[in-house]
């Protein structure tokens, strides 16, 4: 589809009839493919209400005044600042949808898609749309270039290093960059080892993000980037252009780039994310589901929120999620829509790893919830991050500051630093 032709139907949905008696406005961010089948659902949708509702599209990107809000919003919530200029209230899904009186089975979802964007008591907060699995991309072209096995794929971050090492040798200044790094670097290497970001006791909470698995990885990218083994582009989704721009042999980041990958015509290898086989009790599969999602804005009338709920239900027809899924690369909601991802050409094996890890249960989950936790966790780090990599600042002191900012906050999220714990251990091979 062109860009007039998208352009087109953005333009169709916005000139709907003005005679509704209902309107609602969804804030996005999308562009290519994403941004077609949003307006194309959206326009459907608003179609079957017969003239009774209408859902309006505004790209973030172009509103002059941000402080006056949407009702909802497809956004990972770490984005609020960008999206409205301040972090304003969510009301959770799970109460949209009871008291706009439609039924909403959450049991439908993956386990772990819905852990992604439930609340510490298990209820669901926004409606995921648009969650991603970390992993491994590489532009095959610069293997071929080292000398390298074309379809290896590194399985630890010690092989890694070795590729990362060889593409230097090669002459490339990018080996390696990485998208959403908090997400990326410190959750799912945490996940990976088994060590809790947060620690629950009782009605608190304890932050965990200066573990020695945090510290240990940090310090091992700090080595990589003085080697220019690795370039650290930004906290969000920086590195995504400069490895679709081929500048980048290879990037850590979000699976659904897999599909823009190929649209730029890199010949793209997609593996799961490396772990660290020296640590006791290793899960590499264990990774975290995550990415942006429709969050309802807290401050409308009930009869908006019908609406937003109406909405939330279309979008969950089983249709509606493969179509989804197809044009996106997406990870699906529910197994109805696992068939459309088959068809992206990712390969079957990971997907077949990726629907186990999608389907094991939330029990004993420690992952971080969405909230102000998790968003000050990525602003803080974000903020520690460029004295490692320009002043050589230990790794260490940076994730300690970090931890220790949080547990500063006025009102506090969290009570105390967790003590390191003695996760990596020497392997017994």
């Amino acid at each position: 589809m062109t860009m007039k032709m998208r352009l087109g139907i953005a333009l169709a949905v916005f000139s709907m009839g003005s005679a509704c008696a209902q309107e609602i406005v969804l804030r996005h961010q999308a562009d290519g493919p994403t941004l077609d089948v949003l307006a194309t659902q959206i326009l459907r949708f608003n179609d079957s209400l017969q003239g009774k509702g209408k859902v309006i599209l505004q790209d973030a990107r172009g509103v002059e005044d941000r402080r006056i809000l949407p009702h909802v919003a497809l956004l990972d919530p770490a984005d609020s600042m960008e999206f409205f200029g301040t972090r304003p209230r969510f009301l959770p899904l799970h109460q949209v949808m009871r008291e706009a009186k439609q039924k909403f089975n959450t049991n439908l979802m993956y386990p772990q898609i819905l852990d992604a964007v439930d609340d510490a008591g298990g209820k669901i907060q926004a409606l995921p749309l648009g969650l991603a699995l970390p992993v491994l991309l590489t532009n095959r072209a610069f293997l071929k270039r080292a000398g390298l096995d074309a379809q290896a794929s590194p399985q630890t971050w010690q092989d890694l290093q070795k590729t990362a090492g060889a593409i230097s040798e090669s002459g490339v200044g990018c080996p390696l960059t990485s998208s959403r790094f908090s997400w990326v670097h410190v959750e799912n290497i945490s996940s990976q080892a088994g060590v809790p970001m947060v620690v629950r006791e009782r009605r608190t909470e304890r932050i965990n993000a200066n573990s020695l698995i945090a510290v240990k990885h940090l310090a091992l990218l700090a080595s990589w980037q003085k080697s220019h083994y690795f370039r650290y582009d930004g906290l969000a989704l920086e590195g995504d252009e400069r490895f679709l721009s081929g500048e980048c042999a290879m990037l850590t980041g979000a699976s659904s780039l897999y599909a823009a990958a190929v649209r730029a015509g890199i010949d793209v290898n997609i593996s799961r994310l490396p772990y660290y086989d020296d640590v006791h009790g290793a899960k590499p599969a264990d990774t975290l589901p995550d990415g942006i999602s429709l969050w309802t804005l807290a401050g409308y009338k009930p009869n908006d929120y019908k609406l937003v709920a109406r909405l939330v239900v279309y979008l969950m027809r089983p249709d509606v999620q493969q179509e989804w899924v197809r044009a996106t690369s997406y990870l699906p909601m529910t197994p109805a829509a696992v068939a459309a991802l088959r068809e992206s050409g990712i390969p079957g094996n990971l997907l077949d790893a990726a629907e186990k890890r999608l389907s094991a249960p939330r029990k004993g989950s420690t992952r971080m919830k969405a909230g102000l936790l998790r968003d000050r966790l990525h602003e803080f780090l974000g903020e520690e991050l460029p004295m490692v990599w320009d002043a050589g600042r230990p790794a260490k002191e940076a994730l300690d500051a970090t931890v220790s900012r949080l547990v500063a906050l006025d009102p506090p999220p969290v009570v105390k630093a967790a003590k390191a714990s003695p996760v990596v251990k020497a392997s017994k091979k």
